[in-house]
């Protein structure tokens, strides 16, 4: 039985990037939630092992990830010698890179932030979120998936796991993802994809 042990939690987009993988590549693996809420990821037995106090968290063996791209790429390098989730071409590897960095920026900040102010309060200012959200949708993911299946290249890759999650809950931030149909058609087309698991629903996680 593999080794790898995932801290998580569903609410998190981020969290979702390693679950997915995961998923998609068969591994075997310990879920281990933690509850938000509660504190659970700041009380000092987690902090040992992610000092930052952030989830999600991979530990395989002796090698601990405490970011939700670097277990992608590891993920993709380790256990896929098909190299299909991370292409080993310089140029197709960069524009991975690429994505992977807007993931974590600008959709975190836009389509991230809209849900993280709908679901849980957060004190942030929800028209600039939503502003961003369609500038970036409209602009680039759009544009994008014009004439494209994927984010990079002609099957999904890392690129697409990681932008997935937050994209495809903004409706959770009130934003009709249906208002940009090629990034709508993207996110089904990701989610029919052979043992990939969807972002799940952010209510039954919620405090009652």
């Amino acid at each position: 039985m593999s080794t790898i042990k995932l801290y998580f939690n569903p609410l998190s987009g981020h969290a979702h990037r390693p679950w997915a993988m995961l998923k998609l590549l068969n591994i075997e693996f310990e879920e281990v939630l933690l509850d938000f809420f509660k504190g659970e990821h700041k009380t000092p037995e987690f902090l040992k092992i992610n000092p930052l106090g952030q989830l999600p968290v991979m530990v395989d063996g002796d090698t601990v990830l405490r970011d939700s791209t670097a277990a992608l790429v590891y993920l993709a390098l380790q256990y896929d010698p098909s190299r299909q989730w991370l292409p080993v071409d310089p140029i197709r590897a960069a524009e991975v890179q690429q994505w992977l960095a807007i993931s974590t920026r600008e959709v975190f900040e836009g389509p991230g932030t809209a849900r993280m102010i709908k679901i849980f309060n957060v004190p942030r200012d929800y028209d600039e979120a939503v502003k961003k959200t369609d500038h970036l949708f409209t602009s680039l993911f759009e544009a994008r998936l014009k004439d494209n299946d994927w984010l990079v290249g002609d099957h999904p890759t890392i690129a697409d796991v990681s932008n997935y999650g937050y994209i495809a809950a903004v409706t959770e931030g009130d934003v009709d993802l249906k208002a940009y149909p090629n990034i709508y058609a993207w996110v089904k087309r990701l989610e029919d994809y052979p043992n990939f698991t969807s972002m799940p629903p952010a209510a039954p996680y919620l405090p009652k």
